[in-house]
Parts: C-alpha cells; sequence; structure tokens
C-alpha cells in the first residue's frame, strides 16, 4: 500500500488570505527580532551572514548568538519536513499542527525575552535561547512556504517577490492573452504578500516600541487563529 505524502494529503489548500497572514507574521517577528536581539535576523537568515561578518570586524558582542542561530534554523527546517512526511503518512494535513507548533515557539520566546529583561548583553545566555527560539518558529514557516504551503509563494523573504513583481509588471503589457493572465494571477498573489510584509515590519517596530516584547503575542494570535480552524479542516478531510 502506497504511503501520502505531506502534497498528497487532501486537506484544503490555503488561500491568499493566509499567505498574507503569514508574509504579515514573518514581517513582524523579523523586525521586532532584530530591535531586541541586537541585530539577529529570524526570518531572513541570510541576513545574519551579513551580520556575522559586521560583528567579526566591529563588535563581537552578538557574534555568538548569530552564529547559533544558523543550527537552529537548520534544524528547525528540518524537523519540520521530518513532521511533514511522517503526518502525510497518516492522512492528515500537516500544515495546522506546524502552524501551532510555530506560534507555540513564538510565545516561548516572549516568555524568554522576558525572563531576560532587559536585554543588556547579547551573549547572555537567556538572549541566546530567546534568540534560538524566534529563529526556530521562523524556520518552521520557511521551511512550509518551500513544502505544503508552496502554492502561496514566498511568506518570509520578500527579495524574490519584489523582482518577481518588477518581472511581471514588464511583461504585463506586451503579454499575450492566457499568459497575461498567468502573470496577473502571480501579481495577486504576490503583491498583497510584500504589502503585508511590509506592513507587519511597520507595526512590529512601532509594536515593540510602546509595549516591548508583549508586541509578539498579535502574531501568535494569528497563526493560532489561522491553525485551528486549519486543523478542525484537515481533521474533517481525514475522516471523510
Amino acid at each position: 500500500m502506497s504511503t501520502a505524502q505531506p502534497s498528497d494529503v487532501a486537506a484544503p489548500a490555503p488561500g491568499p488570505a493566509t499567505g498574507c497572514v503569514l508574509a504579515f507574521v514573518a514581517g513582524y517577528v523579523d523586525v521586532v527580532g532584530f530591535i531586541s536581539l541586537f541585530g539577529l535576523f529570524t526570518a531572513h537568515v541570510t541576513g545574519n551572514f551579513i551580520m556575522i561578518g559586521v560583528d567579526v570586524a566591529g563588535n563581537s558582542a552578538g557574534l555568538l548568538a548569530k552564529l547559533l542561530a544558523l543550527p537552529a534554523f537548520v534544524l528547525a527546517v528540518a524537523a519540520t519536513r521530518v513532521a511533514e512526511v511522517r503526518l502525510g503518512r497518516t492522512g492528515r494535513s500537516p500544515v495546522a499542527p506546524l502552524l501551532l507548533a510555530e506560534a507555540l515557539l513564538l510565545a516561548l520566546f516572549v516568555a524568554a525575552s522576558l525572563h531576560a529583561a532587559p536585554v543588556t548583553d547579547p551573549a547572555a545566555p537567556a538572549a541566546i535561547v530567546a534568540g534560538i527560539l524566534a529563529v526556530m518558529a521562523m524556520g518552521i514557516q520557511n521551511a512550509l512556504s518551500r513544502t505544503s504551503l508552496l502554492d502561496l509563494g514566498p511568506t518570509t523573504i520578500m527579495t524574490g517577490n519584489t523582482t518577481q513583481i518588477v518581472i511581471d509588471l514588464v511583461d504585463l503589457p506586451s503579454a499575450s492573452g492566457p499568459q497575461r493572465d498567468a502573470l496577473r494571477r502571480r501579481l495577486r498573489k504576490m503583491g498583497p504578500a510584500l504589502a503585508a510584509f511590509a506592513l507587519g515590519a511597520i507595526l512590529g517596530a512601532l509594536g515593540f516600541a510602546r509595549l516591548s516584547v508583549w508586541c509578539v503575542l498579535l502574531p501568535t494570535a494569528l497563526l493560532v487563529a489561522i491553525g485551528i480552524p486549519a486543523w478542525r479542516r484537515g481533521q474533517a478531510s481525514a475522516a471523510s
């Protein structure tokens, strides 16, 4: 008997609204992590390579956290993929459990940050633990955007989306009928996600300025709000 893979699970596919929510969460958490953890990128892990170079060349106080973020990210991505495969074999969609796991990690990030407050030393163990929790949360979302949520497009890194939007806008006036429709569909998917990411980044900065790390409860609640209904839909689909 063949086993179902994550992509084979017959659960209802998440819509563009889910992509916008996830892009908002990524922009929000990335900004809060960068501000509160001395330049640590949580969703945009490539940025940590740049910051490692900055720390090596100058003040190396935050270097350890950025170095540990890389294996933490890899571990989160690998664990997400393993969970997807195992859940897929049961006939259940892996999306909801993994989004709720991401929400749990963000809640733990809030708790760890509050425990470490005030964070004045980026090399303090409590600050490093908080950073690792946030990086692992976003590692889950990064992995899902390449697998079970591939149809939504990237939700954590907007460089590719921005590039594709510009290319599609240039190609759109000269495109033929079917090609024009495909370009418009892609723009309708990527454009709102890019705007949601930017909005999340702005509100994340404003939220942290007013509420400190408590502001991360907003993206945590958003993940729960989309995760629980997705869980129920997946359960109903598996039972049918």
